[in-house]
């Protein structure tokens, strides 16, 4: 057995897994391949609108948002957000990579103004946010992949605020309609590579410049049903085997039960041992990705070795954190948490 931390593309469940491949081979014995089907089919019809159907149940989407499926992953994102929302300016909270991504992108369109920063302390903490201007959206990524740290309660803001919720998206209650705008790439804990999930609200699809080209307006894919052009299939198959797990898991709420779990059983264990130091400010730390060093940098890549012996993959930390990091997405199991402490426990004995 593998035990898979990697933070993505990530771990999912073996019955999706299962499920996918048969699919390949072929599609609910219609005698073809999720990957030969028609977009405009039937089958796929029905694919798309139940996958959209379980995001709004399982997140309680309110009636007055569109829920999409689209291309480009979250760093498309970066550039189309600020198409179609801004028109003047837009304020941005800096909390690692790919805040700074979504800042730049937005920087090529108009005004974007960082009014929260933790890029003095490398990104190890969530900074305070306090708007005391107009703008025309505030932009967050609730989740920080790389540096562990994660919004443990969202800013309450008087300006539409718009989310990047790539990596914790439905590990979590989340009250939808404090946003005007959430988008996830779906390879954390949606599915797989390849699609991308975005819920935005009515109000927010008619501000878009007169030249945003097509593809890049939010309204021309509502208006398609995610189907102006041929979409992602295969992805959005796996997406919605993926929430028909979640849902028959007993949806997020219980899934958070456990990723609070997953957590907790992690960080105890690092609080209280001598050879490795967790490194995210202990308020904001994440739920899905914990991030950590070694107290000796010459038993860094021993450690590294160990993993790999231990058939434990996915640990070592993004080159701008380093370290090391353990992403415990919806998918990974409890027991493979115990199995991670209990292989660092070890370590730490032959070591100390």
């Amino acid at each position: 057995m593998v035990y898979n931390f990697n933070a993505g593309p990530s771990i999912l469940p073996p019955s999706v897994l299962q499920q996918a491949a048969q699919a390949v081979l072929n599609l609910d014995n219609s005698g073809l391949s999720i990957l030969e089907i028609s977009h405009r089919s039937e089958s796929f019809i029905a694919i798309i609108e139940e996958a959209k159907q379980l995001v709004r149940q399982l997140m309680q989407v309110p009636d007055n948002y569109h829920i999409l499926f689209l291309h480009g992953g979250a760093s498309l994102q970066f550039t189309m957000v600020p198409q179609n929302l801004l028109r003047h300016k837009a304020l941005f909270a800096e909390t690692g990579v790919w805040a700074k991504k979504a800042i730049a992108e937005a920087a090529m369109i108009g005004e974007a103004k960082i009014i929260a920063s933790s890029a003095d302390k490398n990104f190890n903490y969530i900074p305070p946010i306090n708007i005391t201007e107009n703008a025309d959206y505030l932009h967050i990524t609730s989740n920080n992949t790389i540096y562990g740290t994660e919004f443990n309660k969202f800013p309450e803001v008087s300006i539409p605020l718009v989310c990047d919720m790539s990596s914790d998206i439905l590990s979590r209650s989340v009250d939808v309609s404090k946003f005007a705008l959430i988008y996830a790439g779906a390879q954390k804990n949606i599915g797989t590579a390849g699609v991308t999930l975005v819920i935005i609200r009515d109000d927010m699809l008619d501000y878009y410049k007169p030249n945003t080209p097509t593809m890049l307006r939010y309204k021309t894919h509502t208006d398609n049903a995610s189907l102006f052009n041929t979409p992602s299939v295969f992805a959005i198959y796996v997406c919605l085997l993926t929430l028909r797990w979640l849902q028959q898991n007993g949806g997020v709420a219980e899934i958070e039960k456990s990723n609070i779990l997953k957590a907790s059983l992690l960080y105890n264990y690092l609080d209280s041992c001598k050879i490795f130091t967790p490194i995210a400010n202990i308020a904001d730390r994440s739920l899905m990705n914990v991030t950590f060093t070694i107290n000796d940098a010459v038993l860094e890549n021993k450690f590294i070795s160990f993993s790999i012996e231990k058939n434990i993959t996915g640990i070592k930390g993004h080159k701008a954190a380093g370290g090391f990091r353990a992403s415990l997405y919806n998918a990974l199991p409890v027991g493979h948490v115990e199995y991670l402490i209990e292989m660092m426990h070890e370590f730490e004995k032959a070591h100390c």
